[in-house]
């Protein structure tokens, strides 16, 4: 008998995975309620719907179910209830959009430092040379040197940056050339370019606040490719009016969307992005392959890649 995998996937990814040699038989799941497919799957696959959101905190009844795994298609699982991680078994696509994320902070780097954009001249009158920004001999800071960090580290070394790093472990990321800090104050008054890189947990809510902004170098530009929770928008924006930092590149925030008419829709020192840096309607093929090799290990009886930690939510 194959495996149930209820997928809120798109129906084309849908039947690709159908085709794994374990044959797996995959059905459907009601949008406003995914949850109640538990009474039917063996394997979950799930994406950041606006109905996890919405659901109530306290745990189903029917949860876990006959369920065996669930499988998060976004790296971080912040975005469901706490309740999903009493399913035996919680892995996610950590690394699946990482390389594409890292090329949006680079753009991001390039956009701050050369900013072509003012630089452009549209009449003889406008015909003015203006300096450029340097990204060679900057600092690139890097808040989590995870699969995304370390894709921004290898790209940063690359351009002739220099690139100091912080883990919460406190351990080596192994990436030859990465300077590694021992506390966050440190990396913010060395940085140029503050890569935020970390998962949205309760001990990383505002980790970036009014007092770390007091520390970080001036004219820095913050960079947020995690979660906007772990930025204090308020402080923020504070931080930006008082120049004590430069720039903010920000593709994430807290709420999504900001509600109408947030000062951050409109700061000049922000730019802002809805949350598209994974470019995740290109990539879908990587996940494809992620989720046929995890399949693959758990129909041998081995673990899948990249299990959640219940404990530390990621």
């Amino acid at each position: 008998m194959s495996l149930i995998i209820a997928s809120q996937l798109e129906p084309d990814f849908n039947r690709s995975l159908g085709l794994h040699p374990s044959a797996p038989t995959l059905i459907d799941v009601a949008e406003d309620e995914p949850w109640t497919a538990a009474n039917e799957a063996d394997i979950l696959l799930v994406r950041p719907s606006p109905a996890w959101r919405q659901s109530a905190q306290l745990r189903p009844d029917i949860w876990p179910g006959r369920l065996k795994w669930v499988y998060s298609a976004s790296a971080g699982v912040d975005f469901y209830p706490g309740w999903l991680l009493d399913a035996p078994l919680v892995t996610c696509g950590r690394g699946v959009a990482s390389e594409e994320i890292a090329d949006y902070v680079i753009a991001a780097i390039y956009a701050h430092a050369k900013n072509l954009h003012a630089a452009e001249a549209h009449s003889r009158e406008q015909w003015i040379p203006r300096p450029l920004g340097r990204v060679s001999g900057t600092t690139i800071g890097i808040v989590g040197l995870g699969a995304i960090g370390a894709a921004v580290a290898r790209r940063g070394l690359a351009l002739g940056a220099q690139v100091i790093g912080l883990r919460r472990s406190g351990a080596q990321s192994g990436i030859s050339g990465v300077q590694h800090v021992s506390d966050l104050a440190t990396l913010a008054a060395e940085a140029d370019h503050i890569v935020v890189a970390v998962p949205g947990t309760p001990e990383t809510r505002h980790l970036f606040n009014e007092a770390l902004f007091a520390k970080a170098k001036p004219g820095a530009h913050l960079i947020n490719v995690a979660r906007g929770s772990v930025i204090d928008q308020e402080a923020l924006i504070d931080a930006l009016d008082r120049e004590r930092l430069g720039f903010a590149t920000l593709d994430v925030t807290d709420p999504e969307p900001l509600p109408e008419g947030h000062a951050l829709y409109t700061h000049a020192r922000v730019r802002l992005t809805p949350h598209i840096s994974s470019n995740y309607s290109l990539i879908r093929h990587r996940l494809l392959e992620k989720v046929n090799d995890d399949l693959s290990r758990f129909v041998r009886g081995e673990k899948p890649s990249d299990i959640v930690d219940p404990a530390r939510g990621y």
